[in-house]
């Protein structure tokens, strides 16, 4: 099953692994130690994140390593400025439909 990828990182456990791995490749271990949670329950959060594309896994010897999916990120990047720039547009449709009443009241 693909996963939604705004469905993976609305999690806030999933979100504070992403900041984790933004600054560093981690195994899962070493993610697991950050949260006060099941090895098991960190490994699903990873589990989905890598489903959606948004971590990927590298394997080191006997670890594994998990890192941010640039591209993936940017991806996602690219859509939230789409609809930034919307609702911009909308803000400044309200700011001149308050300008004219402003105007109307005087």
């Amino acid at each position: 099953m693909k996963r939604d990828v705004f469905q993976a990182i609305a999690d806030p456990t999933r979100r504070a692994i992403i900041l984790l791995l933004a600054t560093q490749a981690l195994t899962p271990n070493a993610l697991a130690e950050h949260f006060d949670t099941t090895r098991q329950a960190v490994s699903k959060h990873i589990r989905i994140l890598t489903e959606c594309e948004v971590v990927k896994q590298e394997k080191q010897g006997r670890e594994i390593y998990y890192h941010i999916n640039q591209k993936k990120l940017k991806d996602i990047e690219t859509w939230l400025e789409k609809f930034k720039h919307l609702l911009q547009q909308r803000f400044n449709q309200l700011d001149d439909v308050l300008i004219q009443l402003k105007k109307n009241k005087k």
